[in-house]
């Protein structure tokens, strides 16, 4: 084991983190637990000064746990000049697409810009942001060794894909994390490292194999939602309950793993992390076929919901246009609050797009940002009979299912909710 590989085996070492947002907070916090100081960074003040002043804004991350965070060590800051007291920098910030699905490294050159800055002999550097293969060598080495530090000597470089599952009982430091370096020696020293933050350590040979491995599998969940989503469709024209047809498949022990459909894909990962993958292998003239074809089956899935619904309204001689819909739930999944990328709202666009009236029942996400996004606000406790259908697209636990189809005349089921939950009754119609 080299000496620095040592120093952050055996000594008290410091952190920083650049990003407070969904992954660099929790690993801030995971990193005080197991008893690092941590210097906490993020170019937002505003964000800095409310997590100061107590309130976290990742629903993962208590209040209370917040605090007891900063009194155990945890500095927050906007000031990149306080990084300079880390021995380790971690970035986990944005990693978005473009307007032509091409990968948008915007956030990720700042967070290098600022390991530009702060970078001092003796650091490692470990980038966290999903990204092509290729990343960490093209943008994040130049930055850490562009003042003439000497990569594997005075600087150490490695990529660790971020695993965060929102809303999931598994904190960050129960998921394996997987660890690639720029070379051995840098692999090394950030193994050593992850292993006094996580449980459990997975070490790959490279920094690209660990930005594949995300990818890989992020695209496999991709594809596999694609094919149950394009057969639930040739189910619903064959007159057969997908959900049922999941159900006897799962009873196989072996060979068999299930997925489900639902109006389409959301969240910060699997609509986005395949295309970091197509556009890299663009670039190498090779064609992601199996990526490109779930994309294309994935991205239709909201116009084909709104297509059942106004289907089950013209089966009731209703129209859309001028039709009140109620839509429950905008989270992009259950229990959380974090409506982002959601394809629910994809869905309700659709039917506003024909004209329905559309209200939103979601007390998760909230009556705030339901309004913010130009939807009526319903709350649990309000009549619903006044809706002609509802169309659960997200199926969080507090929601009263029974309510909602004792009330509503139909109900198309997305998610298979009803079903998980023991409810019959002729007006919920699965997808």
């Amino acid at each position: 084991m080299s000496d620095r590989a040592r120093f952050f085996a055996e000594e008290t070492w410091t952190g920083g983190v650049i990003g407070l947002g969904y992954v660099g907070l929790p690993l801030a916090m995971t990193m005080v637990g197991r008893g690092l100081s941590v210097i906490g960074f993020d170019v937002a003040e505003r964000r800095v000064a409310e997590l100061n002043a107590g309130r976290s804004h990742i629903e993962d991350v208590t209040d209370g746990e917040l605090a007891d965070a900063v009194a155990a060590g945890l500095t927050l800051t906007s000031d990149p000049a306080d990084l300079r007291g880390a021995d380790a920098l971690f970035l986990c910030v944005p990693s978005p697409l473009g307007r032509n699905r091409e990968p948008d490294l915007s956030y990720i050159r700042a967070a290098a810009d600022t390991v530009a800055l702060v970078v001092r002999a003796g650091m490692l550097v470990s980038l966290e942001s999903t990204t092509y293969p290729g990343t960490t060598e093209d943008v994040v080495v130049p930055a850490a060794t562009g003042s003439g530090l000497v990569l594997d000597e005075d600087v150490f470089v490695a990529f660790s894909p971020e695993r965060v599952n929102p809303g999931a009982d598994m904190k960050t430091g129960q998921i394996p994390k997987v660890v690639g370096g720029v070379s051995q020696t840098s692999a090394a020293v950030a193994r050593a490292a992850y292993e006094r933050i996580v449980d459990s350590v997975h070490p790959v040979s490279s920094a690209k194999t660990a930005e594949m491995a995300k990818l890989l599998e992020n695209t496999y969940r991709a594809v596999n939602i694609a094919l149950v989503n394009e057969m639930a469709q040739l189910a619903h024209e064959l007159d057969i309950d997908i959900w049922e047809v999941i159900d006897a498949a799962s009873s196989k022990p072996f060979g068999y793993q299930p997925f489900y459909p639902g109006p389409g894909v959301g969240g910060h990962c699997i609509p986005l992390d395949p295309q970091f993958l197509a556009w890299r292998a663009r670039e190498a003239n090779f064609a992601t076929r199996f990526i490109d074809l779930a994309e294309q089956v994935n991205t239709k899935m909201p116009a084909y919901t709104a297509s059942r619904v106004a289907d089950l309204l013209n089966d009731r001689g209703l129209p859309v246009s001028g039709t009140a819909i109620l839509g429950v739930g905008i989270a992009y999944k259950p229990n959380v609050g974090d409506d982002r990328e959601s394809a629910s709202i994809e869905v309700l666009r659709h039917l506003e797009d024909r004209g329905a009236r559309i209200s939103v029942l979601d007390p998760v996400v909230g009556e705030r940002r339901i309004a913010a996004h130009g939807f009526t606000p319903v709350d649990q406790r309000d009549r619903l009979d006044g809706f002609a259908i509802a169309v659960i697209l997200t199926d969080h636990a507090v929601l009263d299912l029974k309510a909602i189809a004792d009330a509503v005349p139909v109900v198309l089921d997305t998610r298979g909710a009803y079903r998980r939950a023991g409810i019959a009754g002729d007006s919920v119609v699965p997808l």
